[in-house]
């Protein structure tokens, strides 16, 4: 068995505790791929993740293993198992989106150009309605033409199980998963990504944690206030991920009440008899 990480922020190097990639000391032994493979500086697109995965789980499965991938970005995950045909970027197109603040008037003008993706997405989830705009404007054809979009779901071979915990006991697991990564240096990591003469990429930018200790880091929180809004901005995005991610039909829920090893043998179970590949 090899894994596969399917976390668009374990990708960059440097930004581990923050991203709460397993130390090497819990990879010893077993192949772990898409950790570590991009400087913070550098952008890195899902197209690019759908390529290096491929390449990741053909390896895997040459050398006769199976694959377990694991993560939450359910768009990563997608590229891979659903094979998405994903579009062009047009930076140029982009950064003139970016520069008006109205996420409603950008989707009234995705809807006017491309009414079906526009249907597809809530008129407040600015990075879509941006993505779909720029493609729509860049390649100059409607976002929605490259693809059924992330509303379908066809067959697949992959097997797909998601670990649910009570609301509660996730928004204390989050609460306390912060407290051990600031323990570990969470901060420190953050100064020396400050301290470099290149500025995160706007993807690394994105990663949970790191906008609020870099404004403690300017004088502009404190260090408890930059806590608060880690947790609470957490919170909001683990909601966001469930509901993207109960949308597929296909992923076979497994509820947790204790630590996650605890789920092991009922996960095992259901991705027992799974292809080369398992989420």
């Amino acid at each position: 068995m090899e894994i596969l990480s399917v976390d668009s922020m374990g990708l960059y190097r440097g930004m581990e505790v923050g991203t709460a990639v397993p130390p090497l000391s819990e990879r010893h032994g077993v192949r772990h791929h898409l950790v570590g493979v991009v400087e913070p500086h550098e952008e890195f697109t899902v197209a690019r993740f759908q390529q290096l995965a491929i390449r990741a789980l053909a390896e895997a499965t040459g050398r006769g293993h199976r694959v377990l991938a694991v993560g939450g970005s359910a768009l990563y995950l997608r590229a891979v198992v659903d094979h998405l045909t994903i579009p062009g970027r047009y930076p140029e197109v982009r950064a003139d989106l970016e520069r008006d603040p109205d996420t409603a008037g950008l989707h009234r003008r995705l809807a006017e150009l491309d009414p079906v993706a526009a249907g597809r997405m809530e008129p407040t989830n600015r990075r879509r309605v941006v993505r779909a705009l720029e493609v729509t404007v860049g390649s100059g054809r409607p976002f929605s033409s490259f693809g059924d979009g992330l509303d379908a779901y066809p067959p697949t071979t992959v097997r797909m199980v998601g670990l649910r915990w009570d609301r509660r006991a996730l928004d204390q697991r989050i609460a306390d998963r912060l407290d051990a990564q600031l323990a570990a240096g969470f901060l420190a990591e953050v100064e020396r990504l400050a301290a470099s003469p290149v500025a995160l990429s706007h993807t690394a930018a994105q990663a949970l944690g790191y906008r609020e200790l870099l404004a403690h880091l300017r004088g502009e929180l404190s260090l408890d206030e930059a806590r608060r809004q880690i947790v609470r901005r957490t919170r909001r995005f683990a909601r966001r991920q469930e509901r993207w991610l109960r949308r597929d039909p296909r992923i076979v829920w497994v509820d947790v009440t204790g630590e996650p090893a605890d789920a092991f043998d009922e996960v095992a179970s259901l991705l027992d008899g799974a292809g080369t590949s398992g989420s």
